[in-house]
């Protein structure tokens, strides 16, 4: 059945309303089954007979689409073949017409096709783009480039190797000469265009894509196309550093216009040149460097230059990273000039700051946190000032603190009436005394030799923080920043006497203080000592936690609003450090934080808004849950049942997986080991199909069916739900992205019911498992299935063991079991990490040893082979399955938060002493052969002599000794 272009061009337009999106979306889903979806949307984005807001929703939605279904995990085209060539024929010529707004769109869905097609899928491309190309037709040039750069910009984050560098060969061939040719014709066309304001326009657009692409073109490598002709490249560049005009300019002195926009996309790409290109840049950069001198002194405060002046000093600041530029700046003279001129206007506040702080205080707050990756003003300066300082530390250090004297002094006169040169010298000591790496976790971890930092703060900051009457906000958010700023300078004693005092301020009125209080506090009790002590420790927190989080509740409560309830994350993040600090000392207000929650979810998850706040509030759920829930189990399971039911048929998406995990930890928090009615009811709408199509729910179900199995084994065999969780296993782990899922609820699904009730499926099971291990197997598989295989072979007692297993796998193929031990199993044994799958590996190799009689009989080498496997799995640390490092699965115990939700951690290659309890399992192994050998009157010691090599034999038997 086609696709009814009317109907869906008003679906796709209501999906952009909010009353009716969700509606909307669910025709869309409907339509999408139907052939040639995606070229139907494409008609509908070409065609003007359609509203500009169907034709903007359809580009929306096609790149979404693109994005869920171009390719498979393999990278197999998911659409049938003639579509994708449809696409790919239609999509660059479309984009080029389009209006800018839709080319963004329909770029990003370009970008999609590319990093799985381009170039070798794709290889007609970049000639087509080059075809398209013109000495006079911007609008046409500007659509042709802005493919370009979303294919191009791909290649900015990624690290060098042949493929990449195959790909960029690719290109530059054909793409090099004809973007310089078109740079000069773009040059041309401006000088003869200089009073035409709608022709410059559109040429400082084609500019300001050139600009962007030269960065794309040489981020990896400067190309011998660019380099040879780097003289004519840098003089055009310098032409439009210095190029004005006053028809580019804008009349909003808020709005950066394109003249902005093509001037720090130079000093961008410049900065990079100076970086890695210097032996070839480097004769260029002095002609730059008086440019952006003259730019920086006599360009305005309007927050339009922003961005070109702070692009401006990272410039400064990368070539201040050359020793030999490094000395245009090493004189006393020059440096005041450079603080006097350049560094003092960038640093104080202005009037449009003083409007941020007040009208958008969240804003102003992002910006300015330390860490940002906002280009703001006051942030570049710091950073050059601080490049200055690692180059001529004591030179820099008395001219500054000259500055920060005067404005001091200047102060002093009329506190009030000149608090903000306290403000500009409190911003200006701080960029000096910091050293080295500023980190999240600890911030400053060194300090300039010529400045004090206590002293400082206990002689000009601290009074701000005491203070109450007449401080100005800022000054008061000035004196919790340099808290937070350098709180691993200050010390646990002089931390009991500053942690009340931002206690205090969370009750200011004033929404950036209060803000900032939150930030200090929350990485203060996140904050150790080098030997893992917390600087402020858990009973100072506990006696202030009451107060502590009802500051915070009600300042994100008292807005009811979903969206500005969600806005201040930084609260939420504050709320959930204090429930983990405090750990059980939550238990006496364990009622009010769950009406508290009750509530923030509820109002939440009818518009969910903010992905950061929303992890932050079930981090500290899943606080509250992991160290209250295992005294008062029923009180937390009856009081989240209603915000968490409300999530679910809401259909809340971005809440769901939250709240799965959250089920499943109130579970597990439940010593009783029964699974009650509350959750037996859950079993029957977690298998539904319909919940594991979602990327996002799998780990979260995963766990939660995980969690009830163990304690519901017998319900579930009572309902006949056995074959759907297999099922369930099946889907999983036919795919790389769930296959790590799959073989974890398998585990779970064999550690927990009975032998009898799985006797039917073991075959099918371990025929899915060799399919894939055969045809798509990789590492992070291979791992899972022995560490199945060890679970197998480790539960003797519970009728399976390594016969068993064996038994199994003939049945699957006949002779199958040798190659996959000899050559998967054991080999692999030894890159186990993870504490529990080593010691799991030990019992099932010693077990084997001891007590498998196709061992003993008919795979006597494999007898030797296992011995000697377990003496190196005893004594050495693990091998890593690739490089320096694996990523390992979630452990909830190892999370830093609540439960851990979505996080990875990296572990490196451990030491022999960093695994203390092999010495435990070595007792354990030598009193288990020790044991075996007395049942069979000595036999094994002679058998291990017979089959090992001498050096095994001699460890082996000193296990029996």
């Amino acid at each position: 059945m086609a696709v009814d272009l009317q109907g869906l061009a008003k679906v796709l337009e209501a999906s952009l309303d909010p009353s009716h999106n969700k509606e909307a979306e669910l025709a869309i889903k409907k339509e999408e089954k139907k052939p040639n979806f995606s070229l139907s949307l494409l008609h509908i984005v070409a065609s003007d007979a359609y509203s500009s807001t169907a034709r903007l929703a359809s580009a929306l939605y096609f790149k979404n689409y693109v994005k869920r279904n171009w390719i498979d995990e393999d990278g197999n085209h998911r659409l049938p073949q003639n579509e994708v060539i449809a696409i790919k024929q239609e999509l660059i010529g479309l984009m080029i017409s389009v209006p800018s707004n839709i080319q963004y769109q329909l770029g990003d869905a370009i970008g999609v096709i590319a990093d799985s097609d381009f170039w070798e899928r794709w290889d007609t491309l970049v000639d087509d783009l080059v075809s398209r190309l013109t000495p006079d037709n911007p609008k046409t040039n500007n659509g042709v480039l802005q493919v370009a750069h979303s294919i191009f910009k791909r290649w900015r984050p990624l690290y060098r190797s042949d493929p990449l560098f195959t790909e960029i060969n690719h290109v530059l061939s054909k793409f090099g000469t004809p973007f310089l040719a078109l740079i000069e014709s773009t040059d041309r066309l401006i000088d003869q265009t200089q009073t035409d304001k709608t022709a410059l326009l559109q040429l400082f657009t084609t500019l300001n894509l050139i600009v962007k692409l030269f960065y794309d073109l040489t981020v990896q490598d400067l190309p011998p196309v660019f380099e040879d002709n780097l003289p004519a490249v840098t003089t055009l560049l310098h032409k439009y550093l210095t190029y004005d005009n006053k028809l580019l300019e804008t009349e909003d002195d808020s709005e950066a216009g394109p003249l902005e926009h093509v001037k720090a996309g130079i000093f961008e790409v410049l900065g990079l040149w100076v970086k890695k290109y210097e032996d070839a840049f480097g004769g260029h950069v002095g002609q730059f460097i008086g440019s952006s001198w003259n730019l920086l002194t006599t360009v305005g405060p309007e927050t339009k230059y922003d961005i070109l002046v702070s692009k401006a000093l990272q410039f400064l600041s990368a070539v201040t990273s050359i020793a030999e530029h490094a000395q245009t700046f090493h004189d006393e003279s020059t440096l005041n000039q450079v603080v006097e001129r350049v560094i003092l206007p960038n640093m104080s506040l202005r009037e449009s700051d003083m409007e941020l702080f007040e009208d958008e205080p969240i804003e102003f707050i992002r910006r300015d946190l330390e860490g940002s990756d906002s280009d703001t003003r006051r942030r570049a300066a710091t950073d050059f000032l601080r490049q200055l300082m690692a180059k001529f530390e004591s030179l820099v250090s008395t001219v500054v603190l000259r500055y920060v004297d005067h404005y001091m002094k200047d102060y002093s006169k009329d506190p009030s009436a000149n608090w903000k040169s306290k403000d500009t010298a409190a911003y200006l000591y701080s960029s000096i005394a910091a050293k080295g790496t500023i980190t999240t976790s600890q911030g400053v971890t060194g300090t300039n030799d010529f400045a004090n930092v206590i002293e400082f703060f206990q002689k000009h900051i601290a009074n701000d923080l005491v203070s109450d009457a007449g401080t100005e906000p800022v000054l008061q958010v000035d004196a919790i920043k340099y808290l937070y700023v350098f709180r691993s300078q200050i010390t646990a004693t002089q931390w009991q006497d500053a942690f009340p005092l931002l206690v205090k301020h969370l009750g200011s009125s004033n929404y950036v203080v209060y803000t900032y209080a939150a930030i200090a506090l929350e990485r203060t009790m996140a904050l150790a000592t080098s030997t893992k002590q917390p600087v402020v420790n858990r009973t100072s927190v506990e006696g202030l936690s009451a107060q502590l989080l009802q500051h915070l509740f009600g300042l994100i409560e008292k807005e009811t609003e979903p969206a500005k309830l969600q806005e201040n994350e930084f609260l939420m993040r504050c709320i959930m450090r204090v429930l983990i600090v405090i750990r059980e000392g939550v238990l006496p207000i364990v009622d009010t934080a769950i009406a508290h929650f009750e509530k923030i979810i509820q109002i939440s998850c009818q518009n969910p808004s903010n992905p950061r706040f929303c992890y932050y509030l079930f981090e500290a759920v899943g606080a509250l849950i992991r160290f209250a829930a295992p005294s008062q189990p029923d009180k937390l399971e009856t009081g989240l049942y209603v915000p968490f039911a409300g999530v679910l048929q809401s259909d809340a998406q971005e809440f769901v997986p939250y709240v799965f995990q959250l089920f499943a930890a109130l579970l597990e928090a439940n010593l009783s080991g029964t699974l009650s009615e509350y959750y037996q009811s859950l079993i029957g709408p977690i298998l539904s199909p319909e919940l594991w199509t979602s990327k996002g729910n799998v780990p979260a179900l995963v766990r939660l069916l995980s969690s009830i199995i163990p304690r519901g084994a017998s319900y579930i065999a009572q309902n006949n739900q056995i074959e759907v969780i297999l099922g369930i296993f099946h889907h999983l782990v036919s795919t790389k992205t769930n296959e790590i899922y799959g073989m974890e609820l398998l585990e779970c699904i064999v550690t927990n019911f009975p032998l009898s009730l799985l006797q039917n499926y073991y075959v099918n099971i371990l025929q899915t498992l060799l399919t894939r291990l055969q045809n798509s197997k990789t590492e992070t598989f291979a791992l899972r299935f022995v560490r199945f295989y060890h679970v197998v072979s480790a539960r003797d007692d519970k009728e399976l063991g390594a016969d068993f297993f064996i038994s199994i796998a003939e049945q699957v193929q006949s002779g199958v079991f040798v190659p996959l031990y000899l050559n998967i199993i054991l080999p692999d044994t030894q890159k186990l990490l993870r504490p529990l799958d080593r010691k799991t590996a030990v019992i099932s190799l010693t077990k084997t040893l001891t007590g498998s009689a196709a061992f003993a009989e008919k795979y006597k080498k494999g007898w030797a082979y296992t011995a000697e496997a377990l003496l190196k799995l005893l004594e050495n640390p693990p091998m890593l399955a690739s490089a320096d490092e694996i990523i390992a699965e979630q452990d909830p115990d190892d999370m830093s938060f609540g439960v851990g939700f979505t996080q990875i951690t990296t572990i490196k290659r451990p030491t022999r002493d960093q695994w203390p309890e092999i010495s435990d399992m070595k007792k354990w192994v030598g009193d288990y052969l020790k044991a075996a050998d007395r049942r069979q009157n000595g036999k094994m010691t002679g058998f291990a002599g017979e089959r090992l090599s001498p050096e095994a034999a001699s460890v082996f038997a000193a296990y029996m000794q």
